[in-house]
C-alpha cells in the first residue's frame, strides 16, 4: 500500500494552489494523509476528488467549514498498521514520550503544525512523522511531503520529497 503524507497546505493564504508535483503524487497513492491547516474547504475537495482514500484532520488555522468535515484526531488501520493523524503535538522537547503516552494504541502518528519534517521513534515503538509543508517552508531549505509504503503491517520506504519553493 502506497501512502502520501502531507500537511500545512495553507491554500489560498500562503500559497495560491497545491503544487502540481504533490497532486501527481496524490494520484499514485493508495491513501493520502493530511495533518491539517488546509485553510479552505476547496483544498479538502481537491484532494478528496483525486485521492483513492483521504484521511485528514483539521489544524489550528482551519475555520468552521473544514472543522465541520474533519476530526481533530483521525485513526485508521491500514493493512495491519495502526495509523493516527493529529495536527499539533506540542514542543519538540519531550514529543516522543508525550505522544506515546497519548497514543499508546498506534504504530505511526502523522502530525503537522511546525512545517519542519520530523521522523523519530519513541521508546514504545511509536513512529512520529511530520511531512513538513508543500507550500510554506518557513525556516526550512525546501517545501516537502513524504511518501511511504505499508508492507506486512510495517511502514517501509519512507521518503522525504523536496519541492521547489513557491515564487
Amino acid at each position: 500500500m502506497r501512502l502520501l503524507l502531507t500537511s500545512d497546505t495553507h491554500v489560498p493564504k500562503r500559497a495560491k494552489a497545491v503544487p502540481p508535483q504533490l497532486l501527481d503524487a496524490v494520484a499514485r497513492a493508495d491513501v493520502v494523509v493530511h495533518a491539517g491547516d488546509w485553510t479552505d474547504a476547496a483544498t479538502v475537495d481537491l484532494l478528496e476528488s483525486r485521492a483513492r482514500r483521504l484521511i485528514g484532520v483539521y489544524g489550528n488555522n482551519d475555520g468552521p467549514a473544514v472543522r465541520a468535515r474533519l476530526p481533530e484526531v483521525a485513526r485508521a488501520e491500514l493493512d495491519g498498521l495502526r495509523l493516527g493523524v493529529v495536527h499539533e503535538t506540542g514542543p519538540a522537547q519531550g514529543r516522543e514520550r508525550r505522544c506515546a503516552d497519548r497514543f499508546p494504541d498506534l504504530d505511526v502518528l502523522v502530525f503537522g503544525h511546525s512545517h519542519i519534517p520530523w521522523d523519530t521513534t519513541a521508546e514504545s515503538g511509536l513512529r512520529l512523522l511530520n511531512p513538513g509543508s508543500p507550500t510554506d517552508r518557513r525556516r526550512q531549505p525546501y517545501c516537502t511531503y513524504v511518501t511511504a509504503r505499508i508492507t506486512d503491517g510495517r511502514l517501509t520506504e519512507v521518503e522525504l520529497h523536496r519541492l521547489p519553493s513557491r515564487q
